[in-house]
């Protein structure tokens, strides 16, 4: 692919605003996605934090949680941070039974894994294939990885203390999953590294 791809960004609620700048330094051309039209336009998406069942709840009133399933099944590149972890897995321990998914990587997640508002943190990470040295990463009432199948590589496993080894970073095929927030923090390297994804998808 020659220029710079069109991304959407999932505009239910989250950190649109923040994934659109970040994008765009990334170099992609960025839009807010929030109708099947939209989302018809664009040639991948990133889906942001924000709260899990609220955004399925909104997905599937706004008539859009089945064309986003269509576009994943299609091959359409999809990169999801915290909530957005959340919705493109396939098992999600703790899920209310109302709660529906985009699916497609095929991992255990756990909702609020790391606890509450007042629990956020954040953490140098270093995330395979990133050069540059680690990334700093935000977590706030941020899932976690429990189990992955056989096609996901793993790319970031929280460093040290009580938590060492738990998985927070996953890609599967054209898919992308952080338990962080990488748009927060200025460091675009994760959707440098999304913009590479779609690139090669083209």
């Amino acid at each position: 692919m020659t220029g710079a791809p069109l991304i959407g960004v999932l505009a239910l609620q989250g950190d649109i605003r923040e994934h659109l700048l970040a994008l765009e330094s990334a170099g992609a051309q960025a839009r807010p996605v929030s109708t099947p039209a939209d989302l018809a336009a664009v040639q991948a998406l990133v889906i942001p934090g924000g709260e899990s069942t609220t955004m399925s709840k909104l997905a599937i009133q706004d008539g859009l949680l089945e064309p986003l399933q269509s576009a994943r099944e299609a091959g359409m590149p999809m990169f999801g941070s915290c909530a957005g972890m959340i919705m493109l897995a396939d098992r999600v321990t703790d899920a209310r039974e109302d709660q529906r998914f985009i699916g497609g990587i095929d991992m255990t997640v756990r909702r609020n894994a790391f606890g509450r508002q007042v629990d956020s943190f954040e953490i140098d990470l270093d995330v395979r294939g990133l050069e540059g040295g680690a990334v700093r990463a935000v977590f706030i009432r941020a899932p976690w990885v429990e189990q992955t199948g056989e096609q996901v590589e793993i790319l970031a496993t929280l460093p040290d203390g009580e938590r060492a080894g738990t998985i927070v970073a996953v890609q599967q095929g054209p898919l992308l999953a952080t338990s962080f927030h990488p748009e927060l923090t200025g460091d675009h390297r994760v959707h440098a590294t999304f913009v590479g994804i779609v690139r090669h998808h083209a």
